[in-house]
Parts: C-alpha cells; sequence; structure tokens
C-alpha cells in the first residue's frame, strides 16, 4: 500500500468516527436542564436570595430530614402555605412538587419511602405572615 490510500483511508475512518458520534448524540434522550426557563429564573434569582436570608434569620430549624423513617418533617406554624420541591438532580422524570397548606401542626410530615434512592435536593419555599421564605437541604434516601 501506498502514501495515498494511507491517508484517505485514515480520513474515511475518522470521518466514520465523527458521522457515529453526532448520530449517538443526536439520539440520546435523557439529558435534563435543572429548569425549562432558565434565563427568567436567572432573573428573578435577587428575590430567591431575599427569601434565602429571611430563612436563615429564623431560630429553629424549618426542614428537618429523619433517615431513620424517611420523613421529610416541616417545622412550620399554623398559617403557613408554600410549596415543597423533591429534586433529583439525575432526573428530572423523578422530581415531585408538593403544595401544602398548614392547617394541623401534626400533619407536618412528607413519607419519601416511595422516591428513588440516592441524592435528592429538598427544596421549600412558604410564605408565613406575609414574609416570603427559601430553604433547601440535601438528603440521601
Amino acid at each position: 500500500m501506498d502514501w495515498g490510500k494511507g491517508i484517505i483511508l485514515t480520513l474515511a475512518a475518522f470521518a466514520v468516527l465523527m458521522i457515529s458520534m453526532v448520530v449517538i448524540c443526536v439520539r440520546q434522550d435523557d439529558i435534563h436542564l435543572v429548569t425549562q426557563n432558565y434565563y427568567e429564573e436567572e432573573i428573578k434569582y435577587q428575590d430567591q436570595i431575599d427569601k434565602m436570608i429571611n430563612a436563615s434569620q429564623l431560630e429553629n430549624e424549618v426542614l428537618v430530614y429523619d433517615n431513620q423513617l424517611k420523613i421529610v418533617d416541616l417545622q412550620l406554624p399554623v398559617g403557613s402555605k408554600g410549596t415543597l420541591h423533591l429534586f433529583r438532580p439525575s432526573d428530572a422524570r423523578l422530581d415531585r412538587k408538593i403544595e401544602f397548606d398548614i392547617t394541623d401542626l401534626a400533619t407536618n410530615s412528607i413519607d419519601v419511602k416511595s422516591l428513588k434512592s440516592g441524592y435528592w435536593k429538598v427544596k421549600l419555599s412558604w410564605i408565613e405572615n406575609g414574609t416570603a421564605y427559601y430553604q433547601e437541604k440535601k438528603i440521601n434516601i
């Protein structure tokens, strides 16, 4: 074999490799963004920072995870309203959002036994006495 055929075979092999890599990347369907409306969320982030500051000034821990019972306990007063977002970074299809309105102190627990085991972020945003709060906790189920 001479140099010309070797160069052509090398370029052809490279082209086949590149085409196959593009096909594999295009067919991949399990890529999940953190949020679908990323830019809108980025603009609103100062509000999020204000909510986090409000939550950091609270005296007690609001979001408590019991690893033995697999329960997320919300230690909020009666009248609090908000959203609990169970966020799975590795697979957005497993995310759960739970709206809550605290009317009884005995019903502040959320059972997470049914969730797939692994790393989760629990994002809690709520309004209490007209003030907005946000707290986040990382858990392993």
